[in-house]
């Protein structure tokens, strides 16, 4: 039967020692059904924990009970009193790691930064925030803005940063990320705002990114957040979807233009230079013929002048001389020679080319010029053609009268 079954006979097996306390009851019946009586139990609860720490029970119903209670309650006060040694040596020691400073607070007031490693508090009157100092962190900030010509841009934005002091990142600042994104935000607000959108879009990407950073420094250092940028990233910058086709044929038609212009550039580039060398080559042409020119004319004058000194020296001779020059001169630059016939209204043709072509022996001779011989027939052949040409004209002009 279970112990807390009803019944006449005491349960030996009820921890509460209620084995006949149903007798006790009115009308002598149903005393099993009674719940155990709190104060029993609680003072055997104090008896077995006077054993544990070597004090007295009460042994059942002998004794004082006055005596009972005392020990039970210093009983007690030993328990608390060891649990609360256990917490305060527990709470007197923490570990940090390489990566992590522990900021102490003594009564809620900045005390001291520890290093890594195994540390040393005081219980119940200091706190320890770890952090950590050494680990890069990112937030993004994506926002739609407007740009300086009136245009919105979506700009997504990365920040990578780590922590420097951290008592100001702990204790200056309520939330250090809030207060980051926030000025991330404002300082690329600005920065936009200052900036038209193809610069955004193209070339000047990177250097917004830079202008950002150094505003956002300045925030966080005003701030004192104790936090340092690495990196200042803008992971892309585009037009809102809602008019980017309208953007796309805008930023095509740019891209012609700026390729029409280049193409231009590249034929300047490459006529400009061959007419400048033509330009320069003429004028060089130009200075060397002037340059030859006026050698030729003082030549000439020079050239003169000794003539003239000889003239005057002997006036026929030279007259004689100049004279047969010129017909040397002449003569040499022309195969066809025409004779003035005295007497006569026409004058004579003589292809000497034609005469020499056929002469039976080669005008021509190892030296380049005519042998006597060729010079005496060719002279005959002159005078013959002469006679005979005069002949024609005699009896021309007889039959005519």
């Amino acid at each position: 039967m279970a112990w807390n079954e009803p019944g006449g006979k005491g349960n030996p097996n009820d921890p509460w020692g209620n084995n006949n306390r149903g007798n006790n009851n009115r009308g002598g019946g149903g005393g099993g059904n009674q719940p155990p009586d709190l104060d029993e139990a609680l003072k055997q609860l104090l008896d077995k924990l006077n054993g544990m720490f070597g004090g007295k029970g009460n042994g059942g119903n002998s004794g004082n009970s006055s005596n009972g209670n005392g020990g039970g309650l210093a009983s007690m006060a030993v328990i608390a009193a060891a649990i609360i040694v256990v917490l305060v040596v527990f709470n007197s020691f923490y570990t940090l790691d390489e990566t992590e400073r522990g900021v102490v607070l003594r009564m809620g007031k900045y005390h001291d930064t520890t290093g890594p490693g195994f540390n040393v508090k005081a219980p119940l009157i200091d706190s320890v925030l770890p952090v950590n100092t050494t680990g890069v962190r990112e937030v993004e900030v994506k926002e739609r803005m407007l740009t300086e010509d009136e245009n919105i841009v979506e700009i997504e934005l990365s920040v990578q940063y780590r922590v420097s002091d951290p008592v100001k990142y702990a204790l200056r600042v309520e939330s250090p990320e809030r207060t980051l994104v926030s000025a991330a935000e404002s300082s690329l607000r600005h920065e936009v705002g200052s900036t038209k959108m193809d610069q955004i879009l193209t070339v000047g990407r990177n250097l917004l990114a830079d202008q950002v950073q150094v505003r956002l420094q300045n925030y966080l250092d005003r701030y004192e957040t104790g936090m340092v940028l690495s990196t200042v990233n803008i992971k892309d910058a585009r037009a809102p979807s809602q008019v980017k086709d309208a953007f796309d044929d805008v930023q095509k038609a740019k891209q012609d233009k700026d390729r029409f212009i280049s193409e231009a550039e590249a034929y300047a580039n490459s006529v400009v230079p061959e007419a400048r060398g033509k330009a320069q080559r003429e004028l060089e042409e130009a200075s060397a013929y002037k340059d030859r020119v006026i050698a030729r004319a003082e030549g000439e004058a020079a050239r003169f002048n000794d003539l003239y000194a000889e003239y005057k020296k002997a006036p026929a001779v030279m007259r004689e001389r100049l004279y047969i020059d010129a017909l040397s001169s002449v003569y040499t630059q022309s195969s066809k020679v025409l004779v003035d016939v005295d007497g006569g209204n026409n004058m004579m043709y003589l292809p000497l080319d034609q005469i020499i072509k056929n002469m039976p022996v080669s005008p021509v001779g190892s030296s380049g010029s005519l042998s006597n011989d060729d010079i005496s027939r060719l002279t005959d052949q002159v005078l013959e053609e002469v006679r005979s040409r005069q002949t024609t004209s005699s009896s021309t002009r007889r039959e005519g009268r």
